[in-house]
């Protein structure tokens, strides 16, 4: 069984499948591994440390993975990395499953795609729950990137020079991301409010010192899965109220609110924008849904009438080294699941509620035709 690990050819995606360390565990278990050439440079892992693991080198995608029964990559294959795939291989990726425009391409090809997006929300799963991994870096991370435009302290100081105020932090949404973002935002000493459609989200958000924020109306705001669902037109009048009186004085803006296979909801809108002070800060990490606020631009940052909004889509790839070995070990531990030990093959065995929940398409079938009706 022969493993590929290609080199990410989007731009801004520094992140590799498989860490130096991940390649020596699949050896070890008897796969045969060929790691494209600098396919790990952007984590600052080279060939040698792969060559040292027992991999092999392969100078580009086609070589790397035009012989291969199983491809481990980070975003989904492009047009031209899906002409290069041997029809009977296996992926597993990030496939974007509600925005992917070449999903039925992957089912047409032949291949089995799995992707790690849909690993379910259960016990056996966590392991496996990439988007827990990536969200806890990206909600760490966006604290930082939003410091290096806040041109003021984060905590409170006294000096003999006068007292500097400590930063007000507001996090909206309060997920894997959002959770991180508060905890690390309370660390460098802010005062920090959360807000949440989830009314279940309030202990976790007070757990961590931060204020909860919360629209008081009743009406359920978790879907069966455990995230976010749409709210009423009445929900989001009382709850862009509440979010502009709040954001106007935040100091820094952290979004996080996506709901599964829909636009990102607007919460702060070009108004309450206008209504921050001049050198606040919005990370908008909702940006790849169309972002919680609509000035956010996807990989750029803005100002707009002092306000700096930064639309950066891949954070976790902002910290590709650490993102890289949390995310090798999810697909790791999902091999796990599909590798039949005693006959030495992969098994996709579709009673099992992991791999059926992951798989989009298998033997020329696409699976799953109600994601493609849900992106439109």
């Amino acid at each position: 069984m022969r493993i590929a690990i290609p080199l990410e050819s989007n731009t801004h995606e520094f992140r590799v499948s498989a860490t130096a360390d991940g390649v020596k565990q699949y050896i070890k278990r008897g796969f045969d591994v060929v790691v494209q050439q600098q396919a790990g440079l952007g984590a600052f892992i080279s060939d040698d440390d792969y060559i040292a693991a027992g991999a092999q080198i392969a100078d580009d995608f086609a070589s790397c993975c035009g012989h291969a029964d199983l491809v481990l990559k980070v975003a989904a294959p492009n047009a031209e990395e899906l002409a290069a795939l041997p029809a009977s291989a296996t992926v597993i990726c990030m496939a974007a499953p509600f925005t992917n425009p070449l999903l039925s391409d992957y089912a047409a090809h032949g291949l089995a795609c799995f992707a790690m997006e849909m690993i379910p929300r259960i016990s056996r799963a966590q392991s496996m729950d990439a988007l827990s991994s990536q969200a806890n870096i990206a909600g760490y991370k966006s604290v930082l990137v939003a410091l290096e435009y806040y041109s003021h302290f984060m905590p409170m100081l006294m000096t003999a020079a006068g007292t500097v105020k400590p930063a007000k932090v507001l996090v909206m949404g309060a997920g894997v991301a959002g959770l991180q973002a508060i905890a690390t935002a309370r660390r460098l000493g802010a005062l920090v409010e959360a807000f949440d459609v989830r009314a279940a989200a309030r202990e976790q958000v007070e757990s961590l010192g931060a204020s909860f924020i919360e629209v008081p109306v009743e009406e359920n705001a978790e879907d069966a899965g455990g995230y976010a669902r749409e709210m009423s037109d009445d929900y989001k009048q009382k709850q862009a109220e509440l979010i502009a009186q709040h954001a106007a004085k935040a100091d820094i803006v952290i979004t996080t609110a996506l709901i599964p296979g829909r636009p990102a909801p607007i919460l702060v809108t070009q108004e309450v924008v206008e209504q921050m002070r001049a050198g606040s800060v919005i990370v908008d990490m909702a940006v790849e849904m169309g972002g919680n606020c609509p000035l956010s631009v996807k990989d750029e940052v803005i100002q707009h009438r002092g306000v700096t909004v930064v639309g950066i889509s891949n954070i976790p790839a902002l910290m590709a080294s650490d993102a890289s070995q949390l995310y090798g070990r999810n697909i790791a531990n999902f091999i796990d699941v599909l590798w039949q030990k005693d006959e030495q093959m992969l098994n996709i065995n579709l009673d099992d509620e992991i791999i059926a929940s992951a798989l989009l398409c298998q033997n020329g079938t696409f699976l799953k035709p109600q994601l493609l009706e849900r992106r439109s």
